[in-house]
């Protein structure tokens, strides 16, 4: 929390009411809701939110979604992930990371560099992963890691996570540092946990950093400090991306003003008015993005002969 005190609060910023994303270098200590409460704060945006949350102990980029850039919230929390972390053998906590109780100990002798070579290549590909009891997962109601505070036990079901690839990048034992591939809503602190396991001495998270979520790298990220510092130079602009350029690997069609204002009046326009030049076609299922000028309008999904709006973003009253 020390870097959010840090935060000098006799600036006066301009107000900067753009749509888009921004990407944080999150910093160990604040909550991922915390640093969304304290962009919102800085930048004047009405409306804030994050797609996927990283623990308060964990570090780097942190999706923040600006104004109508909250509507992109669906199609950026599906994006697969890279994280670079370190666990230690031996020692399991309730939490299976290092902010948890320690709940059993073992001794880590026989454990070798190919034996954890050997197990790392066991979670590779789609597996099952049961989420932590301290965890954000809704069960009957309530969250997790509630009833787990209350000492409620419970049984979570498992779900189906993909692992890519794991990396050992060093080990010093009980040591272990290493990187990971893998898709939306998998625990690297379960995982682990479950590599501890396997290993038969148990072990615990004790590092964490994202890297990388879908296309944006923590190296073109700004920690908070960083921030403050591009606004009080009002040099903030350049580090927000806009909504039209978020997904940019989603197909876009350019559309005329008229067509633009009836979408956004709610109207579903047909293939033929979607189809000319490059994009004389799309597949069903396949996402559009309808682009008027500099502004994203809608995105939108082939639905038999025409295409339903999945989510339109109304005019901008200001100028970038």
């Amino acid at each position: 929390m020390e870097v959010l005190n840090k935060t000098p609060q006799t600036i006066a910023y301009r107000s900067h009411a753009t749509d888009g994303i921004i990407l944080v270098d999150k910093d160990s200590g604040p909550s991922s809701f915390g640093v969304v409460k304290k962009i919102k704060d800085l930048i004047k945006a009405k409306k804030v939110g994050h797609a996927g949350t990283l623990d308060p102990f964990a570090t780097g980029v942190l999706i923040v979604l600006l104004n109508q850039g909250t509507k992109l919230s669906p199609f950026l929390m599906s994006h697969d992930k890279v994280y670079k972390a370190s666990l230690k053998l031996g020692i399991e906590t309730d939490t299976q990371d290092l902010t948890g109780r320690i709940i059993d100990k073992k001794d880590i002798g026989s454990v070798t560099y190919e034996m954890i070579k050997h197990v790392t290549g066991q979670f590779i590909g789609a597996i099952k992963q049961v989420p932590p009891s301290y965890s954000a997962v809704h069960h009957n109601g309530k969250r997790a890691y509630e009833l787990a505070r209350n000492g409620i036990a419970i049984n979570l079901q498992p779900k189906d996570v993909r692992i890519d690839y794991i990396r050992i990048l060093s080990i010093d034992l009980p040591v272990i540092w290493f990187e990971v591939g893998c898709s939306s809503g998998t625990y690297i602190r379960t995982l682990a946990a479950d590599l501890g396991r396997s290993l038969g001495v148990g072990a615990h998270l004790t590092s964490l950093r994202r890297v990388q979520s879908g296309p944006f790298h923590v190296d073109d990220a700004l920690n908070l400090i960083q921030i403050v510092h591009r606004l009080s130079t009002n040099t903030i602009d350049e580090a927000i991306i806009p909504s039209k350029n978020v997904l940019a690997g989603m197909m876009e069609v350019e559309i005329p003003c008229e067509l633009a204002h009836k979408i956004r009046n709610g109207y579903h326009p047909n293939k033929n008015e979607l189809s000319w030049g490059k994009n004389s076609s799309f597949d069903s299922n396949t996402y559009v993005k309808a682009i008027a000028g500099e502004e994203l309008v809608a995105i939108l999904k082939k639905d038999k002969e025409r295409y339903s709006i999945v989510r339109v973003f109304t005019e901008a009253k200001y100028l970038r």
